[in-house]
């Protein structure tokens, strides 16, 4: 009986090892558990980019640490991760780069072309207000963000930001849309 049990642990130790072994080595090859609705569930990788952003990829993003972000992580819209500021990288559509006009009325245009599915929510789920970005010109070194999923927290709340916390382009490993 000793044995058996000496065995049985010796193996599930040897299972748990591998697990954390895989997972430090998918976090480190850039693969990301996606839980959120914005966009597919489900694994993905961050892709290393050499060259400019272009409008129309998605992206790992990690969020500015500034006084909208810190109200939408209290909110719960973000969640907790290694970005500056203890967030959460999020994955996001790059709808607007530098020298593009977005213009945001109940919806959000960009160069006088509507983006689907952009509507502007007045409130969240919970019935709290919520502000919108006011548009403009993108300037040198932002990025406009999207999402088709309504609930999104996106640039249209929070405006465009920083190109230097794109940690990369945004690949679909083994995901579902429920």
């Amino acid at each position: 009986m000793h044995r058996q049990r000496r065995f049985a642990f010796c193996t599930l130790s040897l299972a748990c090892g591998l697990l954390v072994l895989l997972l430090v080595a998918g976090y480190i090859g850039g693969l990301r558990i996606n839980t959120t609705p914005s966009e597919p569930l489900g694994l993905w990788r961050i892709v290393q980019i050499t060259r400019s952003i272009r409008p129309g990829e998605m992206v790992f993003v990690c969020p500015p640490d500034n006084a909208a972000i810190r109200e939408a992580r209290r909110r719960g819209y973000l969640r907790s991760g290694l970005c500056p500021g203890r967030f959460g990288p999020l994955i996001k559509m790059v709808v607007a780069v530098a020298g593009q006009r977005v213009d945001v009325t109940d919806r959000v245009a960009i160069d006088g072309v509507p983006v689907l599915r952009s509507r502007i929510m007045e409130k969240d789920a919970k019935g709290r207000s919520l502000r919108h970005d006011r548009g403009g010109v993108v300037r040198a070194g932002e990025v406009y963000l999207h999402s088709d999923f309504i609930g999104s927290w996106d640039s249209r709340y929070f405006g465009p930001v920083p190109d230097s916390g794109v940690l990369g382009l945004a690949q679909e490993v083994l995901t579902y849309a429920p």
